[in-house]
């Protein structure tokens, strides 16, 4: 059985800090502009400012490509980010996860494994949710064994009550958590605001925190959401393991605006203070 890297070991910070890489749209979506070029430039220049200001890893995602497919994404957007994934685990040296939106986990796994990643975000990993792409169904059931059927040691980090979507059932982001991780065997879980930019509730970071405290397996907590160098403290003080950062890092604020490389210092150092 292939080895899994645990997610509280794989970065080189007790409470890491992992910046997105918002990929512009790539070909096959309405907004694609026809420069392969410009967008792998883009993806570079983003992170080499993430990690020069002192991220802790990166998740790559097609960002851009909305509307999401919302699962099972066609062949041409699998290889795109295959390639660009390999040029980013080969430009940078810190972690590297991949998310292939809306959900399609199974092409991320796969993506990850072929270009040496370490792990990857499923955003709706156990349960269903209600989305603007439809209604979700988890497919733990399928990522966790595709995952021992390719020999991938990666890593799964999956949302708990994803942004920009409703559960379906009980709204109960406890029991949530806890069946992310034991039934659906989760390495970390990530909790998050109600859509991109938007602020975690705290509360909800600490219900999950505390409900996690009582599993038998070792999930680390990541905030997904809105975290800024204002509110990264807060964060890790409501029992947050490490912070998921996109918006605040770039210039302006504005999520499809460039990275910032100050901002990312500012953000970087405030999660430090206390160390």
């Amino acid at each position: 059985m292939v080895t899994i890297p645990r997610l509280e070991s794989l970065f080189d910070a007790d409470r890491p800090v992992v910046g997105m890489v918002h990929l512009p749209p790539l070909p096959g979506a309405p907004a694609w502009d026809g420069d392969r070029d410009a967008v792998r430039t883009r993806m570079l220049e983003d992170a080499r400012r993430l990690v020069d200001g002192g991220v802790d890893g990166l998740i790559v995602e097609n960002f851009g490509d909305a509307p999401f497919y919302p699962d099972n994404v066609p062949t041409h957007v699998v290889t795109e980010l295959t390639a660009l994934a390999t040029d980013l685990t080969d430009a940078v040296d810190v972690p590297v996860g991949v998310n292939v939106l809306r959900n399609d986990a199974a092409a991320a796994l796969s993506i990850a494994a072929a270009a040496d990643a370490e792990f990857v975000r499923a955003n709706v990993h156990v349960g269903a949710a209600a989305t603007d792409q439809g209604l979700i169904e988890g497919r733990a059931h399928e990522t966790v064994r595709l995952r021992d059927r390719i020999d991938a040691p990666v890593a799964i980090l999956a949302d708990v009550h994803v942004k920009h979507a409703a559960p379906i059932g009980a709204d109960d982001i406890e029991r949530a958590a806890i069946e992310t991780v034991e039934r659906g065997r989760a390495d970390g879980v990530i909790v998050s605001g109600s859509g991109t930019g938007d602020e975690t509730v705290l509360e909800d970071v600490e219900r999950v925190a505390d409900a996690l405290s009582n599993v038998d397996r070792s999930a680390p907590v990541f905030v997904g959401s809105g975290v800024t160098a204002e509110t990264i403290g807060e964060c890790f003080a409501a029992g947050a393991d490490g912070a998921i950062v996109g918006t605040a890092l770039k210039a302006a604020g504005e999520t499809t605006n460039p990275v910032s490389e100050d901002r990312v210092r500012r953000v970087v150092a405030a999660s430090r203070n206390g160390d």
